[in-house]
């Protein structure tokens, strides 16, 4: 199983601060978190596309551009970039180039983002949201598996052929489906023959099972070599050397995360008692001493059947440097081996 991590890279929380100031100190430490997870042997670093005052990454790509140049083996993804609102051409551009810049790390995950803002940001429709997704998916594949492109559609001007350049360092630029519990984009994840990363944030991971066996049963269906067949899991967490450090260290910013989301969406306000019952064994959130963190990833692999990879998001707004790097550094020298022997 590969081992990673994910970043929407969040603002801190002290508004005292200026914000280009934070800013920048705060793109800074991305890039030596990411060095590091490089270092420490973890598979894959994501980041993901938001366009929020509390996060710094409505430019992934960039990012992990930057990143590019300082790292020598991990893999650099998106987390998800929404391609429901932008252009495929210019998005496969971008990543053939980072493609280029890593020597063949780069992966896109695509997906229609947990947020809405991109769509009114960038002149789209959400009444358009279903055509959106399918038809700029439909335009990506085939801009990754052809460089001149005949193509008409709906939402963007045809293409009569050009060529669209550079061409990426791998034969097949990697795309992935991100979902967050769409039957529809399951399907059609696994009847186009892509990986699938399945976002769990809440609940119990295993109530996913029947997304994830209609993921493979269709795969099967579709006649795609079994052995191809990729599911990953994106869960947020935290480590820290103890259980007890890492719930008492991740919850203050949970609180303040999920209360502004609430906020937003009509949730009820989070409590440390829910908070405690998702870091249980058999709660959605990745939180814990090394060995509990590793047991329990071991465990969530097993209710759905083996997975393939799985990412934790470590973002928290309250959480400090230090206290991330730390965590990388376990996840890599710690987490990772123990679930990689657990797995083999």
């Amino acid at each position: 199983m590969e081992i990673g991590v994910d970043s929407f890279v969040a603002t801190a929380l002290d508004q005292s601060k200026d914000g280009s100031v934070g800013d920048v100190a705060r793109v800074q430490e991305l890039l030596e978190q990411i060095a590091l997870a490089d270092q420490v042997g973890l598979d894959v670093f994501g980041v993901g596309e938001h366009h929020r005052p509390d996060y710094v990454a409505s430019a992934p790509v960039v990012l992990l551009a930057a990143a590019a140049a300082r790292t020598k083996r991990i893999k650099l993804a998106s987390a998800v970039t929404v391609l429901s609102s932008d252009d495929p051409v210019r998005v496969y551009q971008q990543f053939a180039t980072l493609d280029l810049i890593s020597n063949g790390r780069a992966e896109i995950i695509v997906g229609r983002g947990s947020f809405i803002e991109s769509y009114p940001l960038f002149g789209f429709d959400l009444d358009d949201y279903e055509e959106l997704a399918a038809e700029k998916l439909e335009l990506l594949l085939k801009i990754r598996a052809q460089t001149k492109v005949t193509w008409t559609g709906k939402h963007r001007a045809p293409l009569t052929g050009q060529g669209v350049y550079p061409r990426a360092a791998q034969p097949l630029l990697p795309v992935y489906i991100g979902v967050g519990g769409t039957p529809q984009s399951v399907v059609r994840a696994a009847t186009l023959g892509l990986p699938l990363v399945v976002a769990i944030i809440g609940g119990q991971p295993s109530a996913f099972r029947p997304l994830v066996d209609l993921y493979r049963e269709t795969w099967k269906k579709a006649g795609h070599p079994a052995g191809k067949c990729f599911v990953g899991i994106h869960n947020i967490g935290f480590v820290a050397d103890s259980t007890a450090q890492a719930l008492d260290d991740f919850w203050p910013g949970y609180r303040d995360m999920f209360g502004r989301l609430g906020r937003e969406r009509g949730w009820p306000e989070p409590t440390r008692p829910q908070f405690d019952a998702q870091c249980s064994h058999i709660g959605a959130l990745m939180v814990g001493g090394p060995e509990a963190l590793a047991e329990k990833i071991v465990n969530e692999s097993k209710s759905l059947g083996g997975i393939s990879r799985l990412t934790v998001l470590l973002d928290n707004r309250l959480l400090t440097h230090a206290q991330l790097m730390r965590a990388i550094e376990l996840l890599g020298t710690k987490v990772a081996p123990l679930v990689k022997k657990a797995t083999a």
